[in-house]
């Protein structure tokens, strides 16, 4: 219905300069969701949708390098059944439902419901049972980005597509520096609300159980991992006219039926942010975050002894109004495990990227990306070691919002 819209009013506006006015004025508002009374409580249909155009330049299966305008999107539906006490306690029922192409299924793994939650927020907190993310990634700090969905950390949208099984080529190793090691299993989750720039979350996750929230205990593999505890600290404050953001979190886990060689998961991670006004419309950010895992290219069910794998990103943003213009640097190492036969695996990334805000419910973006991959044994999808790709891209993201 919105893009029906705005495609009508596109038409309009050709004829009469006057309407042209109207045109802006309807896309530079916010998209309210629709919202009912559900007897005491209120039910909203938040929604969410993007959509890339890309020409990525890289290796074929032949090793000739492969090009061509493609695209990819995703669909978010995140329907909150909501319901407010005078005392100041709200209780929530959330979800989020997602369709999406192969390239844009984020760190989800494709799942249809990516969140199902049940919280209860008071002055003291927010406590949040169900599928969701750990304490990780609640309290996440790290550069600056001009678009999360197409950052070189944690993305949601890649460009890069493996010929054999269509899948995003990122699967592999995609840099995710937050330590996330709970990924959206079923958990309990508490954060704490901020006291003197500090804030607190904890998170409890019985096993890496999705279908049937605690009640499956996940994927019948070796080193099956299960009770992640994790913490994380967020801290803010103000040296004279910059303002600081650090965060840092920890996540432990123990493996079952494992293997020689096999353990539970330790994940480290750290992040720093800093914002300084230039003046009143423009501003500079720079940033970075920097992970540690035993956890093999950080897939928890590749946990070794002697594995190690580190990520680390780095990023500056200059902001002015709704522009947005930034550069990203990312890299990660998993250094090779003999006893599983799991060679060196590496990955650079660089990317700049421009973005302009339409309203707080449009964002459009668009840059240039680099990514390369190399191996110390075990050829890629191209017949060789190292797998170097480009890509131009232009995304669209178009979400409901109350502002």
């Amino acid at each position: 219905m919105p893009l029906r819209k705005i495609a009508m009013l596109l038409a309009i506006s050709l004829a009469s300069p006057a309407r042209a006015q109207l045109l802006t004025e309807a896309v530079t508002q916010p998209l309210a969701p629709p919202a009912w009374s559900v007897g005491p409580a209120e039910l909203r249909l938040n929604a969410e949708t993007s959509g890339a155009l890309f020409d990525a330049r890289q290796p074929g299966q032949s090793g000739a390098k492969t090009s061509g305008v493609r695209a990819s999107g995703v669909l978010l539906l995140m329907p909150e059944l909501r319901r407010d006490y005078d005392s100041g306690l709200s209780l929530r029922l959330n979800g989020t439902f997602a369709a999406a192409d192969p390239l844009s299924r984020g760190g989800y793994d494709g799942d249809a419901i990516e969140r199902l939650t049940v919280s209860a927020r008071t002055g003291l907190g927010q406590l949040e049972v169900g599928l969701t993310d750990g304490a990780g990634d609640a309290l996440d700090v790290g550069g600056p980005k001009v678009d999360l969905d197409v950052s070189l950390d944690d993305p949601r949208t890649s460009f890069y597509r493996d010929p054999r099984d269509g899948r995003a080529v990122i699967s592999q190793f995609a840099l995710r520096t937050q330590a996330g090691a709970s990924s959206n299993y079923a958990k309990f989750v508490y954060t704490s609300p901020a006291l003197f720039g500090a804030q607190l979350a904890l998170s409890f996750t019985p096993s890496e159980g999705k279908q049937l929230p605690f009640l499956n205990a996940g994927p019948h593999v070796a080193g099956r991992q299960v009770e992640f505890w994790e913490a994380a600290l967020r801290y803010e404050t103000e040296l004279g006219q910059v303002s600081l953001t650090g965060y840092g979190a920890v996540a432990e886990s123990r493996a079952e039926h494992k293997l020689p060689g096999q353990e539970g998961t330790s994940d480290l991670s750290f992040g720093l942010r800093a914002d300084y006004p230039l003046d009143e419309e423009t501003s500079l950010s720079l940033g970075g975050s920097w992970r540690q895992s035993n956890a093999y290219a950080f897939d928890i069910n590749q946990t070794w002894q002697p594995s190690t794998t580190r990520g680390q990103h780095v990023s500056a943003m200059l902001t002015r109004g709704a522009w947005s213009a930034g550069v990203e640097y990312g890299n990660g190492v998993a250094k090779e495990v003999g006893i599983a036969g799991l060679p060196r695996l590496g990955l650079n990334g660089t990317q700049a990227s421009l973005g302009y805000l339409l309203s707080p419910s449009l964002r459009l973006s668009g840059g240039w990306q680099h990514l390369s991959y190399g191996r110390s044994s075990v050829a890629f999808y191209n017949g060789a070691r190292q797998l170097k790709m480009d890509a131009v891209f232009l995304h669209l993201n178009l979400k409901t919002s109350d502002q």
